[in-house]
């Protein structure tokens, strides 16, 4: 876990650098609001497909051919697996450039008729869906060298991604606009994440060959997992899509608001969220897959006790001071005041969701390490559905605009986990240890004490951000905000014994093998 968060965040320092390149040279007006849908496409689809239905159903197999089986036959498994998603992915990457003005129409119909941003998100959707491709690939050999524990070379991936197309932006006078110089960037990174996998994947002596695809048994296997995966996966993400669709018929730049605050909502998502996950799925897996109830019981309380550590003080920090965070990092150039306002409003929004989707991690994690894909959609399928009715009644109903589908988004979550740990009710393996009750109310307590502090800290700093101000003014106010509130958060916890001074220390210590 502390090797992907560490890396997750070295990528999301990186992608805070590329967000404020972003924003202030292609700003929040048509050209930024097509070549985001255009990133959202295949983005979606990899989730969906390879890093959501794939690689929950493919991770426990290939965990539990290697624990009984040995390293020849799941490395068999995994060659045929690839040759199987390469293939698959190949048509569906040339069938959807084919029919790209359709599906644009379809997932942002407030586009159609659109002079500037129809036309170049078909263009830009071109040039950056066969990402889906190469990305799907490097989840594939990902999910293998996780399966090994290591878990560096996929974390470290999207460092690759967000160095591309920071560099497509330095380069965008090149081209016809940032929007084109961003998409060719998205294309390179591709590439260049799955040569990175490739080359780790030789480093490991894993032997993936590339052979002729068989529909063998553990083929059908995987793909039986997949379907209710698809399907979970694909309706989870239907958010994304549900948000997208909805945004387009409201006023230009709603989509890029939502956008920019949700790169910050997927720090501390990425950072814990996707780093217990991706930890917590080979090796629950391994412990399903011997009957070690007592291992995995551990494994699900202390990933649990981590994410609720982590999670809370992150939502309550951007609930309280988004604002001033959205200011100091996106209001230069092409953003304008008016953006970076509405951009923190749809931000504290979201922050209210954060702690429930982090935990999702956890308890789909249980449910996948046994092999079971089809709970965890009918919990998405309940809160995708209620997702879209409310954020529908909040957009067109209550009329409160784009804030109101980050709202949805935040109450689906919640809905969600608490389907999902209703689900686990009585599993021996996810019943809750009188470690994690006791870590849980102090973490409550210092997250009330942090809050106070950000409160109280946040009033004689606001000026500072309600007028163009200096900027190096506006970092010095984050640091006595973030700084102070950690500062505070932190002494709680190691005063009331959450956290010790050895946990560190055990942190860092490397397994003798």
């Amino acid at each position: 876990m502390a090797t992907v968060a560490g890396l997750t965040g070295l990528s999301r320092i990186a992608g805070f650098t590329r967000d404020i390149l972003t924003a202030s040279i292609l700003g929040a007006g048509p050209v930024a609001d097509a070549f985001f849908v255009a990133l959202k496409l295949p983005n979606l689809f990899r989730r969906i497909t390879a890093e959501g239905a794939f690689s929950v159903s493919f991770v426990p197999l290939y965990s539990e051919a290697l624990e009984k089986e040995g390293s020849g036959r799941a490395d068999a498994f995994a060659s045929n697996a690839f040759a199987v998603m390469l293939w698959c992915l190949l048509a569906i990457t040339m069938g959807a450039m084919l029919v790209m003005p359709w599906i644009i129409h379809g997932i942002a119909p407030g586009f159609y008729g659109d002079e500037a941003r129809y036309p170049l998100a078909i263009e830009f959707s071109r040039v950056t869906f066969p990402y889906l491709l190469f990305m799907s690939l490097a989840a594939l050999m990902g999910g293998v060298l996780n399966a090994h524990e290591r878990f560096a070379p996929f974390a470290m991936a999207p460092i690759f991604f967000n160095l591309c197309l920071i560099t497509a932006l330095l380069l965008s006078g090149k081209f016809e606009t940032p929007g084109h110089a961003l998409s060719w960037g998205v294309f390179t990174a591709g590439i260049l994440q799955c040569t990175l996998l490739y080359i780790s994947i030789r480093r490991a002596r894993v032997r993936l060959r590339l052979v002729r695809p068989h529909f063998n048994s553990r083929i059908k296997r995987l793909f039986k997992l997949m379907g209710p995966g698809v399907i979970g996966a694909g309706v989870m993400h239907l958010n994304l899509f549900a948000d997208m669709i909805i945004a387009s018929l409201l006023a230009t730049g709603s989509i890029s608001y939502l956008y920019y605050a949700d790169r910050l909502n997927q720090l501390p998502l990425g950072m814990v969220g996707i780093a217990v996950g991706t930890a917590l799925l080979p090796m629950m897996s391994k412990a399903f897959a011997t009957k070690d109830t007592k291992v995995a019981n551990h494994l699900f309380n202390r990933a649990l006790e981590v994410c609720t550590l982590l999670a809370l003080p992150c939502a309550i920090g951007l609930f309280m001071v988004s604002f001033p965070v959205i200011v100091t990092l996106f209001r230069h150039g092409a953003f304008s005041f008016e953006d970076a306002a509405m951009t923190a409003f749809v931000l504290t929004a979201y922050a209210l969701g954060m702690p429930a989707y982090i935990a999702v991690k956890v308890y789909s994690t249980a449910y996948w390490s046994k092999q079971d894909t089809v709970t965890p959609v009918k919990a998405s399928v309940v809160s995708t559905l209620f997702n879209i009715g409310i954020s529908l009644y909040l957009v067109l109903g209550a009329k409160v605009g784009v804030v109101g589908i980050a709202a949805g988004t935040a109450m689906a979550g919640w809905l969600q986990i608490s389907l999902l740990a209703r689900g686990l009710k009585g599993a021996a393996e996810t019943r809750l240890d009188a470690r994690f009750k006791k870590a849980f109310i102090r973490i409550l307590l210092a997250c009330s004490l942090m809050a106070g502090y950000l409160y109280f800290a946040k009033k004689p700093l606001l000026d500072i951000y309600l007028e163009d101000s200096d900027q190096f003014l506006q970092i010095g106010g984050l640091v006595i905000l973030i700084g102070g509130g950690a500062i505070v958060y932190g002494l709680v916890i190691l005063i009331t014994g959450v956290v010790k001074a050895g946990d560190f220390r055990k942190m860092f210590e490397r397994k003798q093998l």
